[in-house]
């Protein structure tokens, strides 16, 4: 990115506008930045002026105080970072002086000098000059030729541990060599406790800093929190200190020894929290990330338009409640069934499905789900009914329904049937629905009660504004919460829109924006392209066409033949000369001319178009029906970094490893798959016991003939039923049965560290990986087979 470009983003963030606005409706200003390139610049400058200002503060106060060295000064300017910054600055914001200060008061900051030029024997004779008695502060006085050398000593030691090189020398070193050593806490509890523990896998567990995972470090830092893990860093500090001495011309033990104080009891503690914290930052980035991509991907699921919905939030004590919603979402009517009251349930499905003409049923996936899927689907079958059901993943959902959003929404309904229509409308209009709803509690997040929840709130609601100004918004049927995530308005201007909505009654066109109360010139600029009139009078007001472009986009229509009245689509291509004559005549650049052209070949198109939609079934599928070997279609819940959960249309969510996700090496799962892709699996685990399914997406393949390529061994890949029996027979005759404990791991043999293992050994780890008890007996068969 050029720095023109940059700036011209700087000068329009200054200006009021919104990154979603900036990147659609300013490309020729910013040389066509997308939104994230528009929102990185928009972060890093609020980052950069952060440190700037605090690196001015830091100045003035330790100036204030009257100890700003130029050395001091130097090394504050180099400072890359604020924890860098805070540590230097630590030492002049407490209250409690340090032994170098108090050093320096004492006079020894030209024997420090000294000390790092003179030999052992000169050096002991000129401390001699800085003996002093000083009666009217006896802490300030020198008694002796050590006392002096050690004031000196402090001083250098302080400076070594002060010096940004050192620093970056250290923390290099460090990454590079050092382990995180976890331990289990004491008192955590017996053995019988630690086997159940979520953190089994963290009770003897280390791992080079260089390489542990981001989940893990979340892990880590939550059982540390919880009190039941230790958490020490193993890092070579004697190593580190040669290092350091290597830096200097060191001419006596006392400078020698001053540098190893300066690393051992300053620089390491500094640099080790340092990288603790970096760690944990980075953990919280990346898991900040996985959410954010995840939530995209949710709210950009396909909506299902124009359909009678069913919306059912299966329950057991309380009964399950149906609710009937028209095409649009408005609310019908509801009644409760129980479920173990199965004819008179059913009885009173098939009436509302006929009363409503309800043409799709969703089912949430809570308690009960399966029981209401057999009711449902008995219904359809039965009754020969043109209707399908899908399973809707129902988190959230009791979030919203004692929300003040819904008590607004419907204030006479009971929260549990507020429940369902916001089932219903999931499947109806995913975006519409899942923004009233905080992002924290939908469910696709990693870990994210850990990390800082300022930073995840502030990202989330960058992720929902970017969908909602990227789909557009219907400004005749939309939502306050749907409406406060469009550019240029906030919640209180979205509250002004709506109510004027509803004593006006449905706004005709863009124009009439202006009069609603609060709507400026600058918020009308910022907003008037995501809102979309469909009613309107001019089509343009249903397009991505900008107010301010309409003048234009009418000329490009009649230049290329479009009707007159403005309706329906255009085709063929302006000419060169037409671009010379537009560009000249209304100040426009390519990019606009381009835009406006491509809009009115398709107007009004939906992003969400590209995205899976919902999987219909007919039938029913338990637990209990799934085996080993099977083929089945989900979709995809969650992705984390171990890989990803999926919706079976069952209660049960299955995970598939990151080994598992395709035939070749995947670093990171989330270019593989994302959170709504419907795709089709293997099962090739059941654990009975826990109810945890494994799946893969790898095919079926014969095992080699000859030695496999290097990493094979670890690929796992099940190949043909014939070979898979012989597997289960080596397996068997090994000892192993599928609901065998895993084999006890030998002493002194530490955890194996590699990610890329397709056979985590641990069972029930935090992460959610799942053992397979087969793993070493099909080892032993496959180097049996080669030999």
């Amino acid at each position: 990115i050029k720095v023109n470009q940059v700036s011209a983003v700087l000068s329009l963030l200054a200006e009021g506008s919104t990154v979603p606005f900036i990147a659609r409706y300013r490309k020729e200003k910013t040389g066509s930045l997308d939104e994230v390139q528009v929102r990185e610049v928009e972060h890093l400058f609020s980052g950069g002026k952060n440190l700037e200002t605090r690196r001015l503060e830091i100045i003035r106060g330790i100036f204030g105080q009257g100890k700003l060295t130029e050395a001091l000064y130097e090394n504050i300017l180099k400072a890359a970072t604020l924890t860098e910054l805070e540590d230097i600055y630590a030492p002049y914001k407490r209250k409690k002086k340090t032994r170098g200060m108090m050093a320096v008061e004492k006079g020894l900051a030209d024997l420090a000098a000294a000390m790092k030029e003179l030999e052992t024997d000169a050096l002991r004779e000129k401390a001699r000059e800085f003996l002093v008695e000083n009666t009217e502060n006896p802490a300030l006085s020198v008694s002796t030729v050590d006392d002096a050398l050690q004031g000196a000593m402090d001083i250098i030691a302080e400076e070594v541990a002060q010096t940004p090189e050192n620093r970056a020398q250290v923390k290099a070193f460090y990454y590079a060599d050092g382990r995180i050593i976890v331990k289990a806490a004491a008192g955590a509890g017996d053995e019988e406790a630690k086997k159940k523990s979520t953190y089994q896998m963290y009770w003897d567990y280390t791992e080079p800093l260089a390489q542990i995972k981001p989940h893990r470090v979340l892990a880590i830092n939550r059982g540390e929190r919880e009190g039941v893990l230790e958490v020490t860093m193993d890092v070579d500090e004697n190593t580190a200190v040669e290092l350091l001495q290597k830096n200097y011309f060191v001419h006596n033990e006392y400078h020698r020894t001053a540098i190893e104080d300066g690393l051992k009891r300053l620089l390491s503690p500094a640099v080790s929290r340092e990288i603790r914290g970096e760690s944990s930052e980075t953990a919280d980035d990346h898991s900040i990330g996985v959410f954010s991509q995840n939530l995209k991907n949710l709210l950009m699921q396909q909506p299902i338009k124009g359909t009678r919905v069913l919306g059912v939030d299966p329950g057991i004590r309380t009964g399950t409640k149906c609710a009937f919603l028209d095409d649009t979402g408005k609310y019908l009517g509801n009644f409760v069934i129980y479920n173990h009251k199965a004819a008179e349930a059913k009885k009173l499905l098939l009436e509302g499905i006929k009363q409503y003409d309800i043409q799709l049923i969703a089912v949430g996936n809570g308690t009960g789900t399966r029981e209401v899927q057999e009711i449902v689907s008995q219904v359809i079958s039965e009754n020969s009914l043109e209707v399908l059901y899908t399973v809707v993943d129902e988190d959230g959902a009791s979030v919203y329904s004692a929300s003040d959003i819904a008590r607004e929404e419907f204030p006479g309904l009971d929260l549990t049937i507020r429940g369902a229509i916001s089932i219903g409308r999931r499947l109806q209009d995913p975006l519409a629905e899942l923004v009233k709803i905080d992002p924290k509690s939908i469910g696709v997040g990693l870990y994210q009660h850990d990390v800082n929840q300022r930073k995840l709130s502030e990202t989330l609601d960058e992720v929902v504004s970017s969908v909602v100004n990227n789909v557009g918004v219907n400004l005749n049927t939309a939502s306050v919460s749907l409406l406060k995530y469009v550019s240029g308005i906030n919640s209180s201007l979205a509250k002004k829109i709506v109510q004027y909505r509803d004593e006006k009654g449905k706004i005709a066109s863009r124009e009439e924006l202006t009069a609603v109360p609060g709507m400026g010139p600058k918020s009308f600029e910022q907003c008037a392209g995501f809102l979309k009139i469909p009613e309107s009078a001019d089509p343009l007001d249903n397009t991505w066409v900008h107010p301010e472009n309409y003048e234009i986009a009418r000329v490009i229509r009649q230049s290329l033949g479009g009707p007159e009245a403005g309706s329906g689509t255009i085709t063929g291509n302006l000419g060169s000369a037409d671009f010379k004559l537009l560009k000249e005549k209304y100040g426009v650049g390519d990019t606009t001319i381009h835009d406006i052209v491509d809009e009115l070949k398709k107007p009004n198109r939906d992003p969400r178009e590209g995205y899976p939609k919902p999987v219909m079934q007919k039938g029913v599928i338990t637990f209990e029906d799934l085996s080993e070997g099977m083929m089945v279609t989900g979709k995809i819940k969650n992705v984390v970094d171990f890989g990803a959960f999926v919706d079976l249309g069952i209660k049960e969510t299955a995970l598939v490893h990151i080994s598992e996700l395709s035939e070749h090496f995947v670093k990171d799962p989330l270019e593989a798959v994302k959170v709504g892709e419907v795709l089709e699996f293997r099962i090739i685990g059941l654990d009975q016991d826990r109810r945890r399914i494994s799946l893969s997406r790898k095919k079926d393949r014969p095992l080699p003939a000859s030695p496999a390529p290097k990493g094979e061994e670890k690929a796992g890949g099940r190949r043909s039923a014939e070979t898979g029996k012989k597997r289960v027979v080596a397996a068997k005759s090994a000892g192993f049965t599928p609901s065998a404990p895993p084999p006890s791991r030998p002493e002194g043999r530490p955890p194996r560290q590699d990610s890329r293992d397709s056979r985590p050994e641990f069972r029930g780890s935090d992460d959610g990986t799942m053992y397979n008890p087969f793993a070493e007996a099909l080892k032993k068969m496959r180097e049996k087979e080669r030999r």
